[in-house]
């Protein structure tokens, strides 16, 4: 059996300085998305999520809560990853930078670029802001402020072990030229081409005085800057420093998820320290957007962000109303390479919209009917051709444009096409047949009716999975699908043995809803 292609992914590790927000969320569902179906195309994926924990901000709120930073970090890991289990994120690890196959990868590395010549000695003195734990320009600087924290920046001066960033201004001009897809979207890729054409300064990658973070190995006087060590990550979480056969094996990353805030780090100086040290860069960044929220009191849009503390956490929303509905929501209304807003009032009526009274009430209506009509099988509906909502060149046509969105990251346009392409038509086909009618005149065309919607529920759960994989898993365990996409039906259709009985309870529903897929609310 030829061996499986491999497809490597990570997300931004967190800063655990407080749990997880919906913003954060937004990234990892966008991987989530991604990894599950890279796994359906056939691909063994390796899907490495994380916490950033060597920071200063780390240390201090250790220090508030009378704990050891290790102590500390130990139990937010936890948190955030209840968080990502309860929204099904699949990944594969979750590295804690404190862990010491980190720890040794980090300093294995540092020793290679400095053995390398591009790392020296000297001072540094600049603005500084504590919140981004970097220095600024004053350029980058708003009236003296950090633009993201929104706080004055401090000048500082240190003695610092530098980073020559500056000596890789040609190679990474000439590397995004022959790798145009490096930086995705586009409009990132201008952003970062700017940055580095306007000239490279080079950067401060240690600290002193701290107890917290890892030891510079030829001067253990210093630690490891945190985005020095935080980018790092990437590879120690693969092998490298530990296991060289495993890093071989899954390096270069195929995509790195990230917010557009931080494209500067991972698309200039992540690729010029892997050059440092003889590595290949990522294949891609991609800079996904921000999640908005209208600000009540002054009307204004802003990022969701822990600094600006207008904060919803992911399980204020899954515990309201479920985690599908919180995946659906954000991967439908927020364009992932761009910006989207949240509001209880529009969640409220995208879930009521799309998914209780579309989806919800398409699965209800062809289970209920088959269940009180046929008891459950569609007879001698063996090898028949689909219908008049089905087409296997229309469906053909839909599942490539779904996957050309998703592999663009574009999720809300896949969703858009499932919607439009599948369960629109279907709901409409309902409302003209009026199965639940026509079967007390002519079954066998109420029969020919409820298999053309049990064939578009059945695309509509395969191209579903990477979205709402319960609910995707559901709808498909409930009928014989057959296990692949290509394969031919060579039974009737019916409705899962197990599920009958519990499909002629549903039947007494008044209104067919699935009330335990999607309860409407009200």
């Amino acid at each position: 059996m030829a061996e499986k292609p491999r497809f490597y992914q990570t997300t931004a590790i967190d800063y655990p300085n407080s749990r997880p927000h919906i913003g954060t969320a937004f990234e990892k569902l966008g991987a989530d998305v991604q990894a599950r179906y890279r796994r359906m195309e056939g691909y063994d994926v390796h899907f490495l999520m994380g916490n950033d924990e060597n920071t200063i901000k780390v240390a201090k709120r250790a220090a508030e809560l009378k704990l050891t930073p290790k102590e500390y970090c130990d139990d937010m890991a936890r948190q955030f990853q209840e968080v990502w289990r309860a929204l099904e994120i699949s990944y594969d690890d979750f590295i804690q930078t404190s862990e010491p196959r980190h720890h040794e990868g980090c300093g294995k590395f540092i020793q290679k670029v400095y053995d390398n010549g591009h790392i020296y000695k000297g001072d540094y003195e600049g603005w500084y802001c504590d919140g981004c734990e970097s220095f600024k320009t004053e350029k980058e600087l708003e009236a003296g402020k950090c633009p993201i924290h929104q706080t004055p920046a401090v000048k500082r001066r240190e003695p610092c072990y530098f980073f020559a960033l500056s000596k890789f201004q040609d190679r990474l001009l000439e590397f995004y030229n022959q790798h145009p897809q490096f930086i995705q979207p586009e409009s990132r890729y201008n952003e970062v081409l700017s940055l580095v054409q306007s000239g490279l300064q080079d950067v401060n990658i240690t600290r002193t005085g701290q107890t917290w973070g890892i030891p510079v190995p030829f001067d253990e006087t210093f630690t490891i800057y945190v985005w020095f060590d935080a980018l790092l990550n990437y590879i120690t979480a693969i092998g490298y420093g530990s296991d060289e056969e495993r890093f071989r094996q899954w390096w270069p990353a195929d995509i790195h998820f990230i917010g557009k805030d931080i494209t500067r780090f991972h698309c200039a100086l992540w690729p010029a320290m892997l050059m440092a040290a003889d590595l290949e860069p990522p294949r891609m960044v991609f800079g996904h957007g921000f999640v908005y929220r209208k600000n009540e009191e002054t009307g204004q849009v802003e990022k969701i962000s822990k600094t600006l503390g207008n904060v919803v956490e992911p399980m204020d929303i899954i515990t309201k109303f479920n985690a599908e509905a919180f995946r659906y929501f954000f991967l439908r209304e927020c364009p992932f390479p761009g910006d989207g807003e949240f509001s209880w009032e529009r969640f409220q009526h995208v879930y009521n919209g799309d998914l209780a009274h579309n989806l919800g009430n398409l699965f209800s209506r062809v289970a209920k009917l088959m269940a009180q009509n046929f008891q459950g099988h569609l007879q001698e509906t063996a090898r028949t051709e689909p219908g008049e909502i089905y087409s296997e060149k229309d469906t053909e046509t839909t599942v490539q444009q779904v996957q050309a969105h998703v592999e663009a990251c574009q999720y809300n346009q896949a969703l858009q096409r499932i919607w439009q392409q599948i369960l629109n038509p279907a709901n409409q086909y309902v409302e003209k047949t009026k199965p639940w009618a026509l079967v007390k005149t002519d079954r066998e065309a109420t029969k020919k009716v409820l298999y053309d919607l049990v064939e578009q529920l059945r695309c509509a759960a395969i191209l579903l999975k990477p979205f709402l994989p319960r609910t995707a898993e559901s709808i498909y365990r409930s009928f014989n699908f057959p296990q692949s996409w290509e394969e031919v039906r060579h039974e009737d259709v019916w409705v899962h043995p197990s599920q009958v009985e519990d499909l002629k309870l549903l039947a007494e529903l008044e209104n067919g809803n699935v009330k335990a897929m999607f309860p409407s609310i009200k």
